[in-house]
């Protein structure tokens, strides 16, 4: 079965099935029947089973969980140090599987080489973007959103109308990138593929490296004084613009590390873009804007709930289940979960 061509039915918000267990003509364990025709690679990691057990629903959970994690925490990141929103991150996501993708097959560049460029070229993206454009308008939120999301559209719509340097855009299946890890773990109760598995594990390290570089790193603890007390810290020496701009580095390139881990699950097309941006809002502002401990434990919610959402009802209810709990969210506690944003009646 060729898993590089595109469903005619494929939809690019919907969540994906098992992928690993399509190879082998089934979806999940071997008691769930064979497969009556192909299906589609999705761009996302987030998986629909149904009749599976509560052990399978419980570890796709948390794989979904730690997927909105590596979606979300860029933005997270870049708003809770300099209370910007980027809303070009979806943007970044798919340029760093693109630029991955024409390092592998354009240079003929090895893939650990191809990654480690695509992310440091889209970190140095995202500081440029900062430095020249949203340095202009910080302190104008109705202008900083409308800035980023312009730069957004620029950049997904010309990767999939025109293409970026002679390339003919996102037409078609081509942009596939290669998983890091093939092969299956199947047990008794659980069948799963080993690029899911790497998606916790890279989740895992990943909030732990981060935990110890903002409480180690002498940048890092600047980036935390920043993001507790703006003014206390600038009364400290800590250039807030400087720290801002690294916070756009650093959060485009957790963007591009989201990209890394997820996209080889999938295609690279600009549909994703747009789908990531959804998912980071819908998890920064259920977990609150700026918190960490909000966005991770918000994103596992999320995963566990519409994996149950997707084995009970399918994959259609998942979007109205996150707006849903965004609109819940906002009308029991505006602030988020962990959020520390003036309440309501503190505002009035």
């Amino acid at each position: 079965m060729n898993h590089n061509k595109i469903h005619p039915n494929f939809q690019p918000n919907l969540i994906s099935i098992n992928n690993a267990s399509i190879k082998r003509g089934r979806i999940g364990p071997p008691y769930l029947g064979r497969l009556k025709s192909p299906l589609p690679r999705n761009t996302h990691a987030l998986i629909s089973i149904k009749g599976v057990t509560s052990v399978e629903v419980l570890v796709y959970g948390v794989v979904n969980g730690m997927t909105f994690v590596l979606m979300a925490v860029g933005f997270s990141f870049v708003y809770g140090i300099s209370r910007l929103p980027n809303f070009a991150h979806g943007a970044l996501y798919v340029v760093t599987g693109f630029i991955t993708w024409s390092f592998i097959n354009n240079a003929g560049l090895p893939y650990w080489l191809s990654v480690i460029l695509s992310l440091l070229i889209v970190s140095l993206a995202g500081m440029a973007i900062y430095q020249f454009v949203m340095i202009r308008v910080r302190g104008m939120p109705i202008s900083e959103i409308i800035v980023s999301f312009a730069i957004a559209l620029a950049i997904l719509e010309g990767l999939r109308l025109q293409g970026i340097g002679g390339f003919k855009g996102f037409i078609g299946p081509g942009y596939v990138l290669p998983r890091f890890m093939d092969g299956v773990v199947q047990t008794a109760w659980l069948t799963i593929d080993l690029q899911r598995v790497l998606i916790i594990g890279v989740g895992v390290i990943f909030l732990s490296f981060m935990w110890l570089f903002t409480h180690y790193h002498k940048i890092g603890l600047s980036l935390r004084a920043m993001a507790q007390h703006e003014r206390a810290a600038l009364m400290l020496g800590i250039n807030s613009d400087r720290m801002a701009n690294i916070a756009l580095g650093i959060g485009s390139a957790l963007a591009g590390l989201a990209a890394i881990t997820i996209m080889p699950l999938g295609n690279v097309n600009c549909e994703s873009g747009y789908s990531v941006l959804s998912n980071a809002i819908a998890v920064c502002v259920i977990g609150g804007l700026g918190s960490w401990m909000g966005t991770i434990l918000a994103a596992l919610i999320l995963g566990l709930a519409t994996t149950i959402m997707s084995a009970l009802g399918g994959t259609m209810w998942n979007n109205v289940l996150v707006f849903g709990l965004i609109i819940l969210i906002l009308i029991l506690r505006p602030s988020g979960l962990f959020g520390r944003q003036k309440e309501l009646e503190e505002r009035v």
